[in-house]
Parts: structure tokens; C-alpha cells; sequence
């Protein structure tokens, strides 16, 4: 029996599945802040020190949790991505878009690939859908369990690596190797890849899928059009949509009909090999 054809759905987090940056839900709060003090505070240290911005906000959560009081440890993170609200739908999304692709005859699977905390969206409601999360990530100190340094740090031009490592199955983020060595098959086309973001923070990778010939989305709040419209106006994403992922809704259609499109594309090219191979 052959193989099922794989399709992944890459997807940023922040303002894409979830309604803004995940710490604004219950870290930032948790420090006796407003998301705006927070994030302008970062802003201020990293256009002083001149520190890339993912670094700084990682070096601020650790700064303003230690003056707080507060033992930042992995399983306190996680416990700051229990409140994490996400648009209509998400939830429900994974499930229903997995049962599409089996119906066609194709395996669907999901990636986050994210510059907010891995550890936070490690205990949110929809962590369980990924098969691989690729965000920034602290390396904590065995015995307090505080964080000593940033293990992973992934900032927008970044993202486009996870590309390149999901096409390849090369998931192991320090696989050097396995990421750039030249391989004349492919786990997952890039035709069969589709990213999912919410704008200018994603136009490199949504770019790259779509260059690439996979499908790039990009998504935004209910009128907040405006906010990705150029994008599609650029010719730098396929397609633009409201975030809102239940059932019949834009969003969900463009995802139908996509994947429709690839089980097509799938049958063609299998029945064009069979034919070749029986000339």
C-alpha cells in the first residue's frame, strides 16, 4: 500500500492562533504589568543596548521576574500558557482539517514555529496538535530551575530555516547536517506546505512557501483588514483572511480547497509514475 502524501501547516502563534502576544494573557500580569509596559520597556533596553529584540524581551522576562520576586522556572512558564485565548475556532481546527486530509487521502501535520516562549505554549489548550513546536527556549539551571540563558532564540528571518528542516524531516533544531546536505527526495514537497501567519513579522517565511510553490495565509483580526492587504497586493502571500477558523468560514475554505487542490495534484503525479514506469 503507498504511503499517504504529507501536507503540513506551518503556523505562527501570536496574533495568528492566539489574539496577541502570548506573555499578555497571564505572564506579563503575573509581573504587576500592562503588556504596553512590558513590551515598551523592552523596546527601550534593546534600542539602548542595541539588542536584537527577541533576545531583549527574553533578557527582560528573566530581569523584571527576578526583581519581582518571581522563581521563573519551566513548569511556572507553563503555567502562564493555561489563559491563552485564541480566535474562534482554533481549537476545534486541528481535528476537523486532519479528518479533511484523511478523507482525501492525504496525512495532514501541524508545526508552530514561534519567537514567543516554547515553555508557555507547551501548556496551552492546543499544544497537543503540533508534531513538532519550534520556539525560543530558555536553559534552566538544574538546581534552582531558573533560567540561565536563552537555549533557542528564534527571531522573523529565522522562521525560514523550519522550512527547510520540515521538508526534510531534519526536526532536530541543532541539525546542521541534516538541514543543509543536498537530498534528491524530500519528506514533504514544498508544494504540500502551507504557512499560516499574520503579517509583517511572517513575510519572510510566508514568502519563502510561497516561492517555493507551497501556499502561504496571511490572517487578521475581524476589521483589521487593512493590516495585510498590501501583502496581498505585493503578491507576497497567496491568500488573506479573517482569523476565524470555524467550519464554513473563509478561512476554512481556502484550507478545503487547497488541500483539494493537492490531493489532485498527488493522484496526477502518481498515476503519471505508474505510467512512466509501466512504458
Amino acid at each position: 500500500m503507498n504511503k499517504k502524501p504529507i501536507v503540513a501547516i506551518l503556523y505562527d502563534f501570536d496574533s495568528t492562533l492566539a489574539r496577541s502576544d502570548m506573555q499578555n494573557f497571564s505572564f506579563i500580569p503575573s509581573l504587576g504589568m500592562t503588556p504596553d509596559e512590558f513590551w515598551s520597556a523592552t523596546s527601550e533596553f534593546s534600542k539602548k543596548t542595541q539588542t536584537e529584540r527577541t533576545l531583549s524581551y527574553l533578557y527582560m522576562m528573566t530581569v523584571i521576574a527576578k526583581e519581582k520576586g518571581i522563581s521563573m522556572t519551566r513548569e511556572w512558564l507553563r503555567n502562564q500558557g493555561k489563559d491563552i485565548k485564541f480566535f474562534q475556532g482554533v481549537e476545534e481546527w486541528f481535528s476537523r482539517v486532519n479528518a479533511l486530509g484523511d478523507s482525501l487521502g492525504l496525512k495532514i501535520e501541524h508545526y508552530l514555529i514561534s519567537s514567543g516562549n516554547k515553555e508557555i505554549v507547551d501548556g496551552c489548550a492546543i499544544a497537543k496538535e503540533f508534531k513538532e513546536i519550534y520556539a525560543c527556549e530558555f536553559l534552566f539551571d538544574e538546581k534552582t530551575g531558573e533560567p540561565l540563558w536563552p537555549k533557542l532564540a528564534i527571531n522573523y528571518t529565522q522562521k525560514t530555516q523550519y522550512f527547510f528542516r520540515i521538508a526534510k524531516g531534519a526536526y532536530d533544531a541543532n541539525d546542521d547536517q541534516g538541514v543543509n546536505e543536498k537530498s534528491s527526495e524530500k519528506r514533504i514537497a514544498y508544494r504540500n506546505i502551507i504557512y499560516i501567519g499574520d503579517g509583517m513579522t511572517d513575510i519572510p517565511a510566508m514568502i519563502l512557501a510561497k516561492n517555493n510553490g507551497g501556499k502561504s495565509i496571511a490572517v487578521y483580526p475581524r476589521g483589521k483588514k487593512d493590516k495585510v492587504q498590501s501583502l496581498f497586493e505585493e503578491g507576497r502571500v497567496n491568500y488573506i483572511c479573517p482569523a476565524d477558523y470555524r467550519e464554513g468560514k473563509e478561512l476554512d475554505l481556502v484550507m478545503h480547497l487547497l488541500l483539494q487542490s493537492i490531493a489532485i495534484n498527488e493522484q496526477l503525479g502518481a498515476k503519471e509514475s505508474k505510467e512512466t514506469n509501466n512504458d
